[in-house]
Order: C-alpha cells, then structure tokens, then sequence
C-alpha cells in the first residue's frame, strides 16, 4: 500500500469548523520533526558524501516533480544569497522545466527519458551528486533519472516519504522520512512536503557550514543585495571587530563583503 495515498483520519472535513481544520492540520504537522529526527543518521551519511565531493569541486543537484521539485529549486536558489556561493554549484530541476514552478505540466512526472536529459543540459558529471525528491519514492521522473545518474557513475541519494521504495532502493545514499497518513488524502503537499523541506534545510545548511561558508553562526558570506542584508553585515562587523557604525558602514561598502571586510581566510572544514 502507498502509505503517502492513505485514508485520512479525518472524515467530515467540510462539517469542521475553521478552528477545528486548524487544529487538525497542526496537531498532524507536530509529528514531522520527530520523524525527520528518526531519519538524522541517513542525513548524516548522505551529508558526508556530498561535503566530500564538493569540497573537490563537485555540485549538488536535486530532481523532483510538483511539490518536491518545488521544494529542491527553493532550497538551491536560496544557497548563493545566504552562503555567496556561484548560482550553479546547487542546482534544481523540476519535472517540465521552469513552466513547472508555478503551474502543473501535464504527464512530466511520468517522463522516462526527461529527467537524465535535464541533468546532462545542466552538465552533470561523476564528482557530483544528485539527491532525487519524490513522496511517494515511485516517480518515474525522478526514479529514471536517478537509476541513469547511478549508471553513469554520479554519486546519489533521495529524499522519500516511504520505507522500501524503488526509489529508495536505487540510490546510494536513500534518506527515508515515512510521514504516514495527510490531513486530506494524498496531499503530500503537507506532511510530506513539511519533512522534505526540513531535510532540504539540513542537508544544504550543514554542507555550506562545512565548506566554510558561516563564521561562528553567523553568514559571513552573504551577498550583500539589499538594506536588510547590509545591516546585518554591519552589525556582524560592528560586533566582531568592536567598531562604531559609520567605521563599519565604510568598511563594509569598502570591501563589499563581511568575510573580505573582517580580513580572514575561508576555512574548509574537515
């Protein structure tokens, strides 16, 4: 049985009330993270493989459709602001191309070929890794193009929402985070998508502070692209090195970065 399409508990949604359709929905959502928790061992794995290849110039890519494809581009567009790293060093693909991100693509999930021709367009190569998205672990988009990946050598991994699943079983580095029944049926936009980001957050985070990429726990490496960005740099550099506001605001448009303006090395970590 696919445990993601399972009859939810909850069976008169329409005659609830607004407080109970909350209610209902949160008291669901307060078990992902003892789940994602249960997974931290096949993060752990997963995390080491990927820190290790890129600190030998290799990129993290991530494939999904819908939801989970979603999820991987917001994840990969969210590293170069918080962590200054090139555009292309994560890199998200969705079943159906970027038409897909903000509208469904009919039948793209269930493409054989399209997945394995999205990676090598993005230039895909054996010291990468690719970690597939997929809910249910049975999306052929994602499970085509993960099997493809493996064969070609390229190191892989998977996020899915479900013990044993082809997906899961096609990987070398599988991350299972079994959310179970959703709110309304087979809306792993919910549990499901909730757990992914969660991972998605972890894996990438805890790559980037391993390639160097924070100083303490702060971003010293973010693009300094609008006002709010510039004040927390200012006052990073104001704590830091014990500096007023005027010396550090000319410090800062100086140097154009926190890490450039505080004069240290990027550290690799082991």
């Amino acid at each position: 049985m696919n445990i993601t399409e399972s009859k939810s508990i909850f069976n008169d949604l329409e005659g609830m009330s607004v407080m109970e359709i909350l209610g209902g929905i949160n008291s669901m959502d307060l078990e992902v993270p003892k789940i994602v928790k249960e997974a931290i061992s096949q993060i752990e794995e997963l995390v080491n493989e990927v820190v290790k290849r890129m600190k030998v110039g290799g990129r993290l890519f991530y494939i999904g459709a819908g939801t989970s494809g979603r999820l991987g581009i917001i994840d990969a567009s969210e590293c170069p602001p918080t962590f200054g790293v090139e555009d292309d060093l994560v890199v998200g693909i969705i079943a159906g191309g970027d038409l897909a991100i903000r509208n469904a693509v009919e039948n793209s999930e269930d493409d054989l070929e399209q997945a394995w021709k999205d990676l090598k367009r993005e230039g895909v190569s054996d010291k990468d890794f690719v970690i597939g998205i997929a809910a249910s672990g049975s999306t052929p988009y994602v499970v085509s193009g993960m099997k493809k990946a493996r064969d070609n050598g390229i190191a892989t991994g998977c996020i899915t929402c479900k013990e044993g699943t082809e997906l899961a079983l096609n990987v070398d580095y599988p991350v299972e985070v079994v959310t179970g029944i959703e709110f309304i049926e087979g809306s792993t936009r919910m549990k499901a998508g909730t757990a992914q980001k969660l991972v998605l957050n972890m894996i990438s985070t805890t790559v980037m502070i391993k390639l160097g990429k924070t100083r303490g726990g702060k971003m010293v490496d973010m693009k300094i692209s609008n006002e709010k960005l510039f004040l927390r740099g200012l006052n990073i550099l104001k704590e830091e090195l014990g500096i007023g506001t005027d010396e550090a605001s000319k410090l800062l448009r100086e140097k154009g970065s926190v890490r450039k303006a505080l004069n240290f090395e990027e550290i690799v970590y082991k």
